[in-house]
Order: C-alpha cells, then sequence, then structure tokens
C-alpha cells in the first residue's frame, strides 16, 4: 500500500530465469500485488516467480501485447506498474514514479530512457530504431513522445476498459501510450527514468519488429 492506494507490479516473462529473482527482491515492501505472466518460457521463471511469492499467471500464445493483457485481467490493484522481468528498469525508483504520477494529475505516465544515461544500456542499433519509432509515432498522433518503446509505466487501473488495445505483439507498447493521449479523460505523460544493461537473453528482432511496428502504427492512426 502507497498512501491508501494498492501497488501492483505487472511483469511479463519469457525465459527470464537468470534475472527475474532480482527483480522481485527488489520490489519496495509497499507493493501489494506482483503478477509475473511467464510467456510460455521453456526454462525455470514461473518456478523461481512462484518460490518469491509472485502470482504467476500463464499464457501459453507468445506476445508482449498477449502478456500484458493477461496480467491486466488478474491485477488488482488501483494503481499499476509494469516493468520487464531481466533487470533493466530501475526498481528503486518505484516510490519516486508512483509520487510524481499522483502529482502528474494525468491516468497514465510512461519512464523514458532518453536521454539514456548509461550508453552500454542500450546498442546504438536499438537506440537508432527507438529514435525512428518515436517520431513516426509522434508525427502520427501529433504528440511527442520520446520513448514510444519503453516498458515502464505506472497507471490507474480504472483506465483500462476505457482503451481499445488490439495489439498481441510488440506494438503494444505503443498502442497503450496512444490510447492514453487519444483519451483526454486519461491523459499521458512522461518522466525521464535510469536504465540499465539487461540480463538474459534478447527477445527482439530489431529490423523485423521494427517495421512491423511502423506498419502497425499507420494502421491504427487510419483505421
Amino acid at each position: 500500500m502507497y498512501k491508501e492506494h494498492r501497488i501492483t507490479v505487472v511483469i511479463p516473462c519469457l525465459n527470464e530465469e537468470i534475472a527475474i529473482d532480482r527483480v522481485l527482491d527488489g520490489l519496495p515492501a509497499f507493493v501489494d500485488e506482483v503478477v509475473v505472466v511467464d510467456n510460455n518460457s521453456t526454462d525455470r521463471t514461473a518456478e523461481i516467480a512462484r518460490s518469491r511469492g509472485a502470482i504467476v499467471v500463464t499464457e501459453l500464445s507468445r506476445g508482449y501485447g498477449r502478456a500484458y493483457k493477461r496480467g491486466f485481467s488478474i491485477a488488482t490493484g488501483d494503481i499499476v506498474i509494469t516493468l520487464d522481468g531481466d533487470h533493466s528498469y530501475p526498481l528503486d525508483a518505484l516510490s519516486y514514479l508512483i509520487e510524481a504520477f499522483l502529482h502528474s494529475k494525468v491516468g497514465f505516465l510512461s519512464g523514458s530512457r532518453f536521454p539514456t544515461v548509461n550508453p552500454d544500456a542500450m546498442s546504438l542499433k536499438h537506440r537508432i530504431g527507438n529514435r525512428i519509432l518515436s517520431i513516426v509515432m509522434s508525427v502520427l498522433f501529433l504528440r511527442w513522445v520520446s520513448d514510444s518503446q519503453s516498458g515502464m509505466w505506472v497507471f490507474r487501473r480504472d483506465i483500462l476498459p476505457r482503451m481499445k488495445l488490439t495489439s498481441d505483439g510488440m506494438a503494444f507498447s505503443e498502442e497503450i501510450k496512444i490510447e492514453a493521449i487519444r483519451n483526454r479523460e486519461i491523459g499521458f505523460r512522461e518522466i525521464s527514468i535510469d536504465y540499465s544493461q539487461r540480463i538474459g537473453e534478447k527477445k527482439l528482432e530489431p529490423w523485423k519488429d521494427g517495421v512491423r511496428n511502423i506498419a502497425f502504427l499507420i494502421r491504427k492512426r487510419f483505421s
């Protein structure tokens, strides 16, 4: 509980056994509920998460969006925080993010990894790709977004029914931000966060995922 708000952390995971224990052990005591979505992992991710007290749910159909939608359906907190299971997002910044969210007067706050404090945390290829996707999204939806691919968000759980979330893949990260931007009753803001080099295997296919994301953004804008 944080200032009378129940806090749920949702973590999508695909083969994160190397880092998930460090992520769960690093969560602050005010987190009321942790939902780990095992996206059909082939390692011990689910077993380790359960041993740390997390609620583990399985989403057999792989996909970033599919995992998040499954996790959101389980969450019960007033405020939902998302992060990855690879220990790349700053666990020690959760209280800072919640405070910023409570003072922001919006329903959705997104952590921006730019400017990147640690240049080793993200490859040049990923920084360029992220910048391109962020610019495309900003132009299409007439709102500057510095990090369209960030996966660390803080939002009120009650905004979810007002969002039309259709993407099952990586474009979900952009879509949930777009839905917050489009709906004035929700509202969207960004705040800078630190970012560390991920632990474990990489899941992204930069060029393929980039093309798919741009195609999704165009469909979303003109559908």
